[in-house]
């Protein structure tokens, strides 16, 4: 019986048995052969990688805005773990929105979905320009750009593994990047604004452009015909549930979200904590976001050539070690932006890697379905991810304020490495015991 390496990369042989040759092509090798390899696959990555910078890369400089309301108290009364609930709700609320957009890709398309999550996304900064209280930001910054997101994020996402299978985490890395990318410049930007423009305008502006390029870009995508998913597949892939390498990957995945949406939302006010004005402090997200553009699509090329596990685990594994020894002790312009542009290289791994991982367990056919899944269950996690960040700010000393909250971050980068190699050696596991059975006649 032959079996699908989960641990290999794109470039190692199966182990097979003799009748390799007459069995059915598995779930995961069905329509490997009609990838296009590149093509109109590129104008996709292009697409795709400014749809990451106009949905996650905008939600990145929610740390500078963050830092914004809690340094002129913009909705009085509001305290910074509700300000936190918000930054958690859209990414939640963005990923548990996936079996919906599942299920709108599948019987309507990537077009109507991206459409709709467009508008949503606009309408969400928009109506958080004339927010007055703070539960309007929870309906509008939060809930409604969270659900316009998670529509432009996981109908896009899966869209170049359509296009390349040699290639694949290289292009995933590059759509990627586009966060890092989107992330620098929209923290910058929103800095600026919010300085020189005001709280109202600056989401105004930030509403109108994404929705322009969102609805363009998404207009672009396509999926080629013979790789398209079956319109009448399940919205949560719950087969893959069966599969113990693909459980890890979620674990791996909830464990990861954890730390980057914590890290992600924390560097910037950490930063005024320990001296440093707003303006630099909105530098210094920028930075962790530069630190992501360029080390997303490098974790891709080596992800090709030395094995996915093995490059998403040990940068996930470095992404800990770095919160444990260096953020603890950086307190300088100087070492916080050495220390945003290391950790940011290594910290959004997940986002370049889970597509590619994905596929590779269920195949093209079902990736769709199974990443509807993944996504779903990051949707908890991301939402208590900054609030516990929050609580425990509140507990540590004058001297390490943020101590807690870099032990929790570099713990649990480092357990979803553990959990993600584990992997690795579950296959390697299987592929022995199955080489040792008894051949059919």
């Amino acid at each position: 019986m032959s079996r699908a390496s989960f641990s290999d990369g794109s470039h190692e042989t199966a182990v097979s048995s003799p009748s390799a040759p007459d069995r059915p092509k598995l779930d995961n090798e069905e329509n490997e052969e009609s990838v296009p390899e590149g093509g109109y696959g590129w104008i996709c990555v292009v697409a795709s990688s400014l749809i990451s910078a106009h949905t996650w890369g905008i939600n990145s400089a929610y740390g500078v805005i963050l830092a914004h309301y809690l340094s002129n108290d913009t909705f009085p009364g509001t305290s910074a773990l509700e300000y936190a609930f918000v930054g958690g709700l859209s990414i939640g609320s963005a990923m548990l929105i996936s079996p919906v957009v599942t299920i709108i890709v599948h019987h309507h398309g990537i077009h109507v979905t991206l459409v709709i999550g467009a508008i949503l996304q606009s309408i969400s900064f928009v109506a958080s320009s004339f927010a007055k209280q703070s539960w309007q930001l929870f309906l509008s910054q939060g809930l409604c750009f969270g659900l316009g997101m998670g529509s432009c994020f996981v109908g896009s996402v899966g869209v170049v593994s359509h296009w390349f299978h040699k290639r694949r985490s290289l292009v995933n890395g590059i759509t990627a990047a586009g966060a890092g990318l989107g992330g620098l410049v929209y923290s910058l930007a929103a800095g600026s604004m919010l300085i020189h423009l005001g709280f109202a305008w600056t989401m105004r502006i930030l509403g109108i452009v994404s929705f322009v390029v969102n609805l363009i870009c998404g207009n672009l995508l396509r999926i080629p015909s013979p790789t398209k998913p079956n319109g009448n597949a399940s919205a949560f892939g719950l087969s893959a549930l069966r599969d113990i390498r693909f459980i890890l990957l979620l674990i791996w995945g909830i464990l990861s979200v954890l730390a980057y949406v914590a890290l992600l939302f924390s560097l910037s006010s950490y930063s005024v904590s320990v001296g440093l004005t707003q303006s630099q402090a909105s530098v210094v997200s920028a930075i962790l976001n530069l630190g992501q553009a360029f080390g997303r699509p490098v974790v891709g090329i080596m992800s090709d050539s030395l094995g996915r596990v093995n490059v998403a685990s040990g940068a996930t594994l470095v992404a800990g070690v770095l919160c444990l020894v260096f953020w603890v002790f950086a307190k300088t312009m100087v070492t916080i932006c050495v220390f945003a542009i290391m950790v940011g290289t290594v910290s959004g791994t997940i986002w370049a890697a889970a597509a590619p991982l994905t596929v590779e367990i269920v195949g093209l056919r079902h990736a769709s379905s199974a990443l509807g899944l993944f996504w779903l269950s990051l949707g908890p996690p991301t939402i208590v991810a900054e609030v516990i960040a929050v609580q425990l700010r509140n507990q540590a000393t004058d001297t390490f304020p943020y101590l807690l909250v870099q032990m929790w971050v570099g713990a649990l980068y480092i357990s979803s490495a553990v959990f993600l190699f584990f992997g690795k050696f579950f296959d390697r596991v299987r592929g022995k015991i199955e080489l040792e059975k008894p051949q059919e006649v």
